[in-house]
């Protein structure tokens, strides 16, 4: 196939992609140019309302000015050091996190999967040389419908066939227990359960929010049996439900918690790992490690990617503006629609199976300018960045409405 550079419209990035780019991904056809806020614009010069957020990496905004800033100068000093040394952005932006979580120690990385397979390494360790589980019999319960990456170890106990089908042969050491039912995680637990690993609401899962308290028995179950509470807050953090971290909606702290995406505004990937001076101290120099952890370009975005989120109130923001938006799309008395659920603005829609599927009316709401995607196939999920204002939310509902209607 022959393409012209001339051609930049739409269709021609669209067809770069399907030749030279593996099959991996589905996307909706929009071919988005540049963006600004909770708005972005395509190629052909099409403005759409972002409720989408890049899966929650961009809670602060597309192109948020002050991050953007940071990048730059930063980008302009030093971009990378690795950790054979140290730089000057490193050890201020540990602070930062550890300030505003309350947390000891934090160990960089760069994705969320990167950190969901540290927090593995780590808390095996912690099993083997704390608890003193025998070698090699350390085991981590997991629940049903996690989503918590794409590493072979991960969707070894991810419970989507899809996930696993053709990568095989897969990590052992995994547990699988139903997501939301305690009871299930205590029988799980044996003398040589190092973890309990969770989302504090499945995302990817379908917006799956657990009964009130779940978190709390857990987390009261893993300390009665000396187990390690991990909580996956990749997408559920920094703000996305209405709260710092979406654990705080059942006064809970987990033993380790898993941060990525919103950590950097969109800008750079960065993600982390937090934990305790005990927890975190099984890791001796050489036991674990990133070329581009922690690097000070990284280390710079997110410390002003952080300030921003509190400086301008983003998480009480998503806590009002996320209860408005649940409240109209409830209100709508769609014939197509199951539930409305999540927390925040992390919002699920749950279609009937006589909706023929949440994909043509995620493409009938790109048509109308409002962005979102579906999930296991009947799930339309909203998770707009954290600075949506309620005229924004409006000017989508105009929109959703009636697609939510059937009308398109």
């Amino acid at each position: 196939m022959h393409f012209l550079e001339q051609q930049q419209t739409s269709q021609y990035y669209i067809d770069l992609e399907e030749h030279y780019g593996a099959n991996n991904y589905h996307p909706l056809d929009v071919v988005i140019h540049e963006a600004a806020g909770c708005w972005v614009t395509d190629v052909d010069g099409k403005q759409y309302l972002d409720c989408l957020s890049a899966y929650s990496c961009v809670n602060q905004g597309h192109a948020h000015p002050k991050i953007r800033e940071a990048l730059i100068e930063q980008a302009g000093r030093v971009t990378l050091t690795s950790r054979a040394f140290r730089n000057d952005q490193f050890g201020p932006y540990l602070e930062t996190l550890c300030k505003l979580t309350g947390y000891q120690r934090v160990l960089p990385m760069n994705t969320g999967a990167e950190a969901v397979e540290t927090a593995i390494k780590m808390v095996r360790k912690w099993g083997y040389k704390v608890k003193g589980i025998p070698a090699e019999r350390a085991e981590i319960i997991i629940c049903a419908g996690n989503f918590q990456g794409r590493t072979t170890t991960i969707i070894g106990f991810s419970s989507e066939d899809q996930y696993r089908d053709g990568f095989g042969p897969f990590t052992p050491g995994f547990i699988s227990v139903p997501y939301g039912d305690a009871a299930a995680l205590e029988k799980a637990i044996t003398p040589n359960t190092a973890a309990f690993m969770l989302e504090p609401i499945q995302g990817e899962g379908g917006i799956i929010v657990p009964p009130a308290g779940y978190l709390k028995r857990v987390a009261d179950i893993c300390k009665r049996n000396n187990v390690l509470l991990v909580v996956d807050e990749i997408q559920t953090g920094l703000g996305r439900t209405g709260k710092l971290l979406a654990q705080e909606y059942d006064d809970v702290r987990g033993d380790v918690i898993l941060l990525g995406k919103a950590l950097s505004g969109g800008y750079y990937p960065v993600s982390a790992v937090l934990s305790s001076n005990e927890i975190m101290g099984v890791f001796n120099p050489g036991d674990h490690g990133s070329t581009f952890g922690g690097n000070p370009l990284g280390a710079a975005v997110a410390r002003v990617a952080l300030n921003v989120l509190v400086e301008e109130r983003m998480v009480e923001n998503a806590a009002e503006m996320g209860e408005y938006f649940q409240e109209q799309l409830a209100e709508i008395n769609s014939p197509y629609v199951n539930e409305v659920r999540g927390r925040g603005l992390l919002i699920g829609v749950d279609l009937k199976p006589e909706a023929g599927g949440a994909r043509r009316f995620c493409e009938a709401l790109r048509d109308q300018g409002v962005l979102c995607k579906e999930t296991h196939g009947h799930i339309i999920r909203f998770a707009p960045p954290l600075i949506i204002t309620k005229e924004e939310i409006d000017w989508a509902l105009e929109r959703v409405r009636p697609v939510l209607m059937g009308q398109f």
